[in-house]
């Protein structure tokens, strides 16, 4: 079988088995919704264990004219030997989908051994934080800083300012002078390599004043709900709402969500803000698991949501009703807030629960990203690849996937926010939380227009973005900005 998940491939944005290596054709694949970290395929197309450059082009190939979901738009013949890496191959097989906006570089090739280490405890390495920059003023900043990490150390948290970086600090080089050059490529080209060791001077602007910061990259695992703010009850007057910060969809973040929902359980929360805001997705199995925690008064006959492949592949479809847990909550109202970095399995759960609560369902903040497909793991374990080849659509239970452009165009409630770094994710004053915790009091806003995929983050600033490399390794595919 094949893990399959909802991963979004990290984008620089302006955007988930251990096997026998080569022959013969791919096992069946795992129900979509079975998510997991653990099963096994043998990779379509070439019988050779070659990792010779041809040898894993034609790997790749074979995989996608058996799995991809889109079997017509690749080419009948496309000779790889035209093409430096397999990434740029498989660029050109897919090119196709990517101009329809059906498959926005979601196949990719990735390591076995970096995914299984991310997915399954969230080991990263870097400093620790999130970088978005803003291109028209030339600035950097911090957008979140997780927890044992080098950059928690160091005392850089949300809302710093980078201002300047270099390997020492008599090479330090500003941030101004590196986007006005280089964009925001240069700065990740600054900030050096995600391997532990790496070490950078920063100096870095906030609260606790101007200084310069050594800070050497390492080890770390990544807690998917902060221990700081990532679950907490929000007191509005008489009311009590529940508020999860969801960093990203692996599988330690399964107690962590148990805990939160056991909380909100007992203390009778019935409305929620669920912020997904920087979560690129990841695996199904934590989004079903999520949906049946926000499904307490859903029957077990009810569909949450349902995965599709293509005809040849129709076998293994499948669909996920609901089932509710001993810490399901009943919510009567629920705010998401999201952003243009919000995909995959974070659309997942809104557009399966979307639904059943109607209007009483609203995205705050601005449009998300629109991946309503998943992809399966075709693996060639002797040469560390893993194939993720878009290979499923994600449909709720009224069958609709109609989200390419973001779930704004669906959903029937929405107040447009920004995302104010100035204020702690999870402060009651924090733009996009207090327009959530408005909304779920019933009162007006501007509705996020259809198409508005980015925002900006403070307003009467320019357009602050994360920061993601287009070589994007695991982490920084999953946790949009992760440096």
């Amino acid at each position: 079988m094949m893990r399959v998940s909802m991963g979004r491939l990290g984008l620089a944005l302006a955007a988930v088995l251990l096997s026998a290596c080569g022959g013969g054709s791919a096992a069946p694949a795992a129900p979509a919704g079975g998510g997991g970290t653990s099963g096994t395929s043998t990779g379509g197309g070439q019988t050779s264990a070659s990792c010779g450059l041809r040898d894993r082009q034609l790997w790749a190939q074979g995989v996608l004219r058996e799995w991809y979901l889109f079997p017509e738009t690749l080419p009948t013949t496309i000779d790889p030997a035209g093409f430096a890496t397999v990434d740029d191959y498989i660029d050109a097989l897919t090119a196709t989908a990517r101009s329809q906006r059906r498959d926005r570089y979601f196949t990719y090739l990735t390591s076995i051994a970096d995914e299984n280490a991310f997915f399954s405890t969230g080991a990263s390495a870097g400093f620790g934080f999130r970088v978005s920059t803003d291109s028209v003023n030339r600035r950097a900043f911090i957008m979140e800083t997780f927890e044992d990490t080098p950059a928690s150390a160091a005392g850089i948290d949300r809302g710093d300012e980078i201002l300047a970086i270099g390997s020492s600090t008599g090479t330090l080089q500003p941030v101004s002078q590196l986007i006005g050059t280089g964009g925001g490529a240069a700065v990740t080209d600054a900030l050096g390599p995600s391997a532990p060791g790496v070490s950078r001077v920063l100096r870095v602007s906030g609260p606790s004043g101007t200084r310069d910061l050594t800070l050497a990259k390492a080890d770390y695992s990544l807690a998917p709900v902060s221990s700081r703010y990532g679950a907490k009850i929000l007191q509005e007057g008489a009311r009590k709402v529940g508020y999860l910060n969801l960093r990203t969809f692996i599988s330690s973040a399964d107690p962590q969500l148990r805990f939160a929902f056991d909380r909100f359980r007992s203390e009778g929360v019935t409305e929620l803000v669920v912020d997904f805001r920087y979560n690129g997705g990841g695996l199904i199995s934590t989004a079903e698991l999520l949906g049946d925690l926000l499904g307490g008064n859903r029957a077990t006959s009810e569909v949450f949501s349902s995965f599709v492949y293509r005809p040849e592949k129709a076998a293994n479809n499948s669909t996920k009703r609901f089932a509710p847990q001993p810490q399901s909550v009943s919510p009567t109202r629920i705010a998401f807030i999201t952003t243009g970095a919000t995909a995959s399995a974070s659309e997942v759960v809104i557009n399966g629960l979307l639904p059943y609560l109607g209007t009483n369902l609203g995205l705050i903040g601005a449009n998300t990203f629109g991946k309503p497909v998943g992809q399966v793991a075709i693996d060639r374990s002797a040469c560390d690849d893993r194939l993720r080849v878009v290979a499923f659509s994600s449909r709720n239970s009224a069958n609709s996937d109609a989200y390419y452009d973001g779930l704004a165009s669906t959903v029937q409630a929405s107040c447009r926010a920004t995302d104010d770094f100035t204020r702690p994710l999870g402060d009651a004053q924090e733009s996009s939380v207090r327009q959530a915790l408005d909304f779920l009091a019933g009162r007006s806003c501007t509705p996020i227009a259809t198409g508005q995929t980015a925002m900006a983050a403070v307003e009467g600033r320019s357009k602050v973005e994360l920061l993601t490399p287009a070589d994007a390794d695991v982490t920084q595919r999953e946790v949009p900005g992760a440096f």
